[in-house]
């Protein structure tokens, strides 16, 4: 069921409401009262209701395996320049967190998934969200149906054994953008590109946030570090 309204307690809480009367240690606001703004609860404590929208959603799908991070995702896009009606292939679906994503900002988005527990997840998060995107429970390394594409990303542990296929999709100069865990991956990648891509950049994104509350005001004591390294190639 789709998520209406993030209710914040004083405390910075957040809570994903669905419908129905809500209830907290801070007070009940019925269903008839829950709106945004600051609402108070029967007890007198203030709430901050906001509108819900698609990465709210998106936070509460169902999960199966890791997912690619947001702070990734955002690098994918703005590196790529990938922008509405751009034609994607995403393989190693996972929950269908990227792909959603890419699908989210008007991609016409096709995502590979092999593993069958993974595509269900997918399939049935990608058709709670409303997106439009074309799942398939097909091996990437035996080759893409798609042509003509924009951008082509690779969540998987070899993706190397998708270049060939991935060069004869791509558009000339469109980006295929691997997301590898470790930097032995990224090496074996780099190695194996041979004149069929130009090597665009390999990076990491990192993310720290800061506590502010008057005059506190401090990095937070732990920060989102290494997720992984995102390698971007060039079809030549």
């Amino acid at each position: 069921m789709e998520i209406k309204y993030l209710i914040i307690d004083q405390k910075g809480n957040i809570n994903y409401y669905r419908k129905g009367d809500f209830h907290s240690h801070f007070g009940v606001i019925k269903e008839k009262d829950i709106k945004t703004g600051i609402v108070k609860s029967h007890s007198n404590n203030n709430f901050t209701i906001i509108k819900a929208n698609f990465l709210d959603n998106l936070t509460k799908i169902k999960r199966g395996p890791a997912v690619s991070h947001p702070k990734d995702i955002g690098t994918i896009i703005t590196t790529t320049a990938i922008s509405q009606k751009s034609k994607v292939v995403d393989a190693g679906s996972g929950c269908a967190n990227l792909a959603s994503h890419l699908a989210s900002i008007g991609c016409n988005v096709t995502t590979y998934e092999i593993n069958q527990e993974f595509y269900k997840i997918a399939s049935e998060n990608i058709k709670n969200l409303k997106l439009k995107v074309k799942i398939k429970n097909k091996d990437i390394y035996e080759g893409i149906e798609e042509k003509n594409l924009d951008l082509i990303t690779l969540d998987l542990t070899e993706p190397w054994k998708v270049l060939e296929h991935a060069h004869k999709s791509l558009k000339q100069g469109s980006f295929l953008v691997c997301y590898l865990p470790t930097i032995t991956q990224v090496q074996e990648l780099i190695k194996q590109i041979n004149n069929k891509f130009y090597l665009w950049k390999v990076s990491e994104t990192l993310e720290r946030e800061w506590y502010v509350e008057n005059l506190k005001v401090r990095p937070k004591n732990q920060m989102l570090g290494h997720t992984a390294f995102l390698v971007f190639l060039r079809k030549i």
